[in-house]
């Protein structure tokens, strides 16, 4: 069988952990996850570290934070007035919140303040400005 290149179908189990060794995701005790090389579904640098590897093949990745969710921006921290969260809905720090943006599309934002006027909403991606780190193993190259 051929390493994986570019177009095959892939899957891999991997373990993605911080700098600081905390995990924040993993496929262990799942099914492997399954993706074409090179679609675009997932970061680049991660489907990149794919190419070449034989099943049953392992590697340790680690990707800067601007090849991965890209930089924290504070400007992404929205200040809402309370009177716009609908009445069911009552928010707490740490919540994640769904919001339709001007041009109809939706946004997961997170809240990490609360005043008696005001809500602050973190629209980063939660691993902004995180370097990440993946041990990866290509499980089955399904079809290439």
């Amino acid at each position: 069988m051929e390493n994986a290149k570019h177009g095959d179908i892939v899957k891999i189990h991997y373990t993605g952990t911080l700098d600081d060794g905390s995990r924040f995701d993993s496929s262990q005790g799942r099914e492997p996850l399954q993706f074409v090389i090179g679609e675009g579904m997932l970061i680049p640098a991660f489907e990149q570290a794919v190419v070449g590897m034989n099943p049953g093949d392992s590697k340790n990745l680690h990707i800067p934070a601007d090849d991965a969710y890209g930089p924290y921006f504070d400007e992404l921290i929205l200040e809402v007035d309370r009177s716009q969260i609908p009445p069911y809905i009552d928010p707490d720090e740490g919540m994640q919140l769904q919001i339709t943006q001007d041009d109809g599309s939706s946004t997961v934002v997170k809240v990490v303040k609360l005043t008696e006027e005001k809500i602050y909403l973190d629209a980063n991606h939660p691993l902004a400005g995180r370097d990440l780190n993946f041990d990866i193993e290509l499980v089955d190259i399904v079809q290439q």
